[in-house]
């Protein structure tokens, strides 16, 4: 049987916090204006045909905490046209050179890229989705649409 106590020490946590009215968006980090792919970099690669790695280039230094648009705009049409120089025959050996953290920024670039299609680049971008999902599953799409961390 249980006993009946007044005491309310078993309580630990302070359930005010969590108030709507008190709750503050997480702090994104800063970022250092400039951050983001190098275009130069990314034209070299892409001149010598070093697809994959230019792809990896254009993932890796994605601008995901920054809030300046002109950043984000340079770095979205940069790996677009990344994407769309890569042909869909290459497409899975360059899906399958990426880790987890990189397939989810690249899913984030392909809904971007759905929301400013471009003349041809739909079908191109469906390609990339088939094979990012193959790869990453549903927890990718999931990841990539319950982050705040925006492209």
């Amino acid at each position: 049987m249980a006993k009946n106590t007044s005491s309310s020490a078993f309580r630990k946590i302070d359930v005010d916090q969590y108030c709507e009215d008190n709750y503050k968006e997480d702090e994104v980090d800063q970022v250092v204006p400039g951050q983001g792919p190098e275009e130069n970099d990314v034209k070299i690669l892409l001149q010598k045909g070093k697809l994959i790695d230019a792809l990896k280039l254009v993932l890796t230094k994605a601008p995901l905490g920054t809030k300046n648009q002109q950043i984000k705009e340079n770095a979205l049409n940069l790996t677009l046209s990344v994407l769309l120089s890569i042909k869909p025959s290459q497409i899975e050996e360059a899906v399958s050179s990426l880790d987890m953290n990189l397939l989810d920024v690249l899913m984030k670039y392909v809904y971007k890229g759905f929301e400013n299609p471009s003349e041809g680049s739909s079908g191109h971008l469906l390609v990339w989705h088939e094979k990012v999902y193959n790869v990453g599953g549903v927890g990718c799409i999931v990841r990539v649409l319950s982050d705040n961390r925006r492209v």
